[in-house]
């Protein structure tokens, strides 16, 4: 099973620029960019109808390529009727980039010039192909990728949701691997620094925050011509529980419930002894001599107690929760939803989602808030139906 393990946002105006057209969406599995033009009361209109659009959710029934290509088309519909409707916003467009994280593979739909790179193994890909004039130039042998990038038309995009009534997005599917890196980008980052450039920052394997941070710097440092809008999201495939660890964590397990650990081969059950020294004299001498030893019960007890709380340590690293952050963000956590006393926590955060409590409506609010124990499968499998919008009256 396919999900984002995590994701990082940036947008920035940039040097020569007084306003922000781009738009981007950031909420698992469906991710966005959007790079609009006509002006500032036209630009970041026609960019946030397209993510206003695609964010309002996929339908059910036909693939998701299908899917996501008709909700382009559909924004495309809407700011291209604004544009109509407004002089003021005549011409008004924006470019697209989604990609769509599914079960088994990723989907890509993309109008204009706004890109999807992938970094696996150390080699970038570039995913989509530029609708721009110069692109079209460099295809046909015209230009060269290093002379597209000085061209004085290279803003001129042969492609976009808004100018005209009906528009034809490119579409794919392409498989995934266990930690690739998706890098969405608005021009204002492809424009200015070079494929190269854009894999020596990748390289540098930071935590993606920094990583989006220094691509946005690499493009203001080379001019920063236009805005700047980086998404990154890092994938990851997950392998299914097996019957016996979903039997085990099924939902309304108990704690007390919880199966015991076997103590592990050549693991003491006890602490050692430490010896405390003392100085050499008569009273030190009486107070070793009357010093507490612990009763065979005593040992017994602890052993019991050492053995039952190493039981239910590792009996928890397979069971799993949804909850909700201290943002309010839903969650999975590996682990269970108790605390021991000096705030010794008995779980983990595993994953954080885009899906926020305050969107969600009273009964799936329930759902998160009783924190059902789950096998990983069904933890996980809950929160992309929160994502899709599909739990309704599926919640268990």
């Amino acid at each position: 099973m396919l999900r984002v393990a995590e994701h990082a946002e940036l947008t920035d105006t940039g040097r020569q620029r007084r306003a922000n057209e781009d738009a981007f969406l950031a909420r698992a599995p469906l991710f966005v960019v959007a790079d609009g033009m006509g002006g500032a009361q036209a630009g970041e209109v026609a960019s946030a109808t397209a993510i206003e659009v695609l964010a309002a959710g996929l339908s059910e029934g036909e693939s998701v390529e299908a899917q996501l290509t008709a909700s382009v088309r559909q924004a495309n519909a809407q700011i291209h009727a604004l544009s109509v409707a407004d002089d003021e916003r005549a011409g008004m467009g924006t470019t697209v980039t989604a990609a769509y994280v599914g079960e088994s593979n990723v989907t890509l739909v993309h109008v204009g010039d706004s890109r999807c790179y992938r970094w696996r193994d150390g080699t970038l890909e570039r995913l989509t192909d530029d609708h721009s004039l110069v692109e079209e130039m460099v295809r046909q042998g015209q230009l060269t990728p290093e002379q597209a990038l000085e061209h004085p038309q290279r803003s001129i995009i042969t492609r976009a949701l808004g100018p005209e009534a009906v528009v034809e997005p490119d579409a794919q599917t392409v498989g995934a691997h266990d930690g690739d890196l998706l890098l969405l980008c608005s021009d204002g980052l492809s424009t200015m620094i070079s494929d190269a450039q854009i894999a020596a920052v990748l390289a540098r394997d930071e935590p993606l925050g920094a990583t989006t941070r220094g691509l946005v710097a690499a493009a203001n440092d080379a001019g920063g011509r236009d805005n700047i809008t980086v998404v990154l999201l890092r994938l990851e495939v997950l392998t299914g529980a097996t019957a016996d660890e979903i039997e085990k964590t099924r939902v309304g397990l108990d704690v007390g419930q919880l199966p015991a650990a076997k103590a592990s081969a050549g693991v003491a059950a006890t602490p050692a002894s430490v010896e405390r020294r003392v100085p050499h004299d008569p009273r030190a001498a009486v107070v070793r001599r009357r010093r507490w030893k612990p009763g065979i019960g005593t040992v017994l007890a602890l052993f019991v107690a050492a053995l039952l709380l190493s039981g239910l340590f590792f009996a928890s690293q397979a069971i799993y929760f949804v909850g909700a952050d201290r943002e309010g963000f839903v969650s999975v956590y590996q682990g269970v939803p108790y605390e021991l006393p000096l705030g010794i926590k008995l779980y983990r955060e595993d994953y954080i989602s885009g899906i926020n409590l305050s969107q969600l409506p009273a009964n799936e609010r329930t759902t998160i808030t009783e924190h059902s124990l789950r096998s990983r499968s069904d933890a996980d499998d809950l929160v992309r139906q929160l994502e899709l919008g599909r739990l309704g009256s599926s919640a268990p």
